[in-house]
């Protein structure tokens, strides 16, 4: 990719030129999708994970470039923040034991990621958001090294044309500003990709934005951010307000946050792709030398890298991704709700009820959201983040009546979605001692009320009653909550914390 890197942004002719290639780029991927050219289903899936790096005092470290230089594995890469890193997991498909399979690479990554990081004294927190981060840690110097980083910063900040202001009314209220993106490096998430057919991708898509407060109500996993007790999920607002572009007066004026839930059901994959054009100018204006067009002309298949670079710059949830494998082009839908953590096992049983659920929800002959309106999705995602595993839901009533009925979401789960979810994963074929193992995960947390985000809240209290102030109090529970994150029993499984 032939990339023009410029102090200072990018000039008119660079924007003007990239917005012709976007359009280019958006008719090469209808002519694709008219083509019937893409990848038949092979079931396959794909995970990152978003991780921290803390020391055994509990603190930031900002060394994820001596880390990565210790792991030197592929599989693990930058983040935003010099105190993170990302783990990706090669694609597998569903089915058998993968579930499994999922875990024990996990499982085998991570702990050997932290025996290397422990050289330095740092460690691996895998957690939504780390409690002992402080607004001093979360400034541009400690950006990644990474021009891609800097160059993303400058354009956001310079598009924005003032300060970031984090404004977010929890438990407790946060109010403060930022002169940089670097507060976003705070959100640590777990990304879950699902290849799907042209056909089928609306449907999941769909189905993925319909349950997106459901995962939120079991697994958040985000209480706290800059000593402050916030949202049990703070990511979202967090995520929307250290990367918006908009000005208070484009605020007012009803312009879309880049970090969006959507607005409205879709019918095609095309759709998000055309929207993303239409609402959110160019962040990073680099052109490639492709012809998408001509390319396409001459029978091949093109890589359509404006597209899939501005796509990058839309937060969506859940995110519509192109790609190539092997020169065949196919679609993903990557869903980007969830926190990292508590567990491996966490992580994986969040992923079962994530692929069983959407598999379930697609086939259904009377789509979910066809009976719940998309504000009402929105609203559940809101709300699912504000109160976790105690958030209440609209949703659907069963049978024929219609309407919508207000349920905790500990209830819907239990009683609705996981069957749901395990006839899904049964229609994956999986093997169903995993998908009975995974799936109870689910199921306790949802019976005993306990996820990340309300074990570190009670943590936390325990903590201070026990006469620690607040900065020791949550460093005392981040020390706490790394043993138990390493020992991979389920969080609804832990012992009232810190105990140390």
């Amino acid at each position: 990719m032939g990339e023009k890197i410029v102090a200072g942004g990018f000039d008119l002719s660079d924007r003007q030129r990239y917005r012709r290639k976007l359009q280019q780029c958006l008719a090469g991927l209808g002519r694709l999708l008219a083509e019937k050219r893409f990848d038949r289903p092979r079931n396959l899936v794909g995970l990152e994970i978003e991780l921290n790096l803390a020391g055994s005092d509990g603190l930031p470290r900002m060394m994820n470039a001596e880390v990565l230089d210790r792991i030197a594995s592929r599989d693990f890469q930058t983040e935003l923040g010099m105190f993170n890193l990302e783990v990706n997991i090669a694609p597998h498909r569903l089915g058998g034991r993968v579930l499994d399979q999922l875990a024990e690479e996990l499982r085998t990554g991570l702990g050997y990621a932290h025996r290397k990081a422990a050289e330095v004294d740092a460690g691996i927190v895998m957690i939504g958001i780390l409690p002992t981060l402080d607004a001093g840690d979360l400034v541009s110097a400690n950006l990644s090294d990474v021009d891609r980083y800097v160059l993303l910063n400058d354009q956001i900040v310079a598009a924005r044309g003032e300060d970031f202001t984090l404004d977010i009314e929890g438990v407790e209220h946060l109010s403060c500003t930022s002169s940089s993106i670097a507060p976003e490096a705070a959100c640590t998430s777990v990304q879950l990709h699902l290849q799907v057919t042209p056909g089928r991708f609306a449907r999941v898509w769909n189905a993925a934005q319909a349950v997106a407060a459901v995962q939120i109500a079991v697994g958040a996993n985000s209480p706290f951010l800059f000593g402050k007790e916030l949202w049990r999920e703070s990511r979202p607002p967090l995520f929307q307000q250290a990367t918006d572009t908009r000005p208070p007066e484009l605020q007012a004026q009803g312009v879309r946050p880049r970090t969006w839930f959507g607005e409205r059901w879709v019918d095609s994959a095309y759709e998000l792709f055309e929207e993303n054009l239409r609402y959110f100018p160019a962040l990073l204006p680099i052109c490639d030398d492709e012809e998408p067009l001509r390319v396409l002309d001459d029978g091949g298949v093109p890589r359509l890298q404006e597209l899939v670079l501005h796509n990058g710059t839309v937060y969506r949830w859940n995110r519509p991704v192109y790609g190539l494998a092997d020169g065949v082009p196919h679609l993903r839908v990557e869903n980007r709700v969830l926190p990292a953590g508590p567990t491996v096992t966490d992580v994986v049983a969040n992923a079962a009820f994530y692929y069983g659920l959407v598999r379930a929800l697609a086939e259904e002959p009377r789509p979910l959201w066809t009976r719940m309106p998309f504000e009402t999705a929105a609203a559940n995602f809101e709300n699912a983040c504000r109160y976790g595993i105690e958030a209440e839901l609209e949703w659907p009533r069963p049978g024929r009546g219609g309407g919508l009925t207000r349920v905790p979401a500990v209830k819907l789960v239990r009683d609705e979605l996981l069957p749901l979810a395990a006839a899904g994963l049964e229609s994956w074929n999986l093997e169903p001692a995993d998908r009975d193992f995974y799936l109870g995960v689910i199921e306790g947390r949802c019976r005993r009320r306990v996820n990340g985000a309300s074990w570190q809240v009670d943590a936390f209290h325990r903590a201070l009653d026990s006469g620690l102030d607040r900065r020791a109090a949550l460093a005392a529970v981040t020390r706490r909550y790394s043993v138990l994150m390493h020992a991979d029993e389920p969080v609804h499984t832990w012992p009232p914390g810190p105990g140390d």
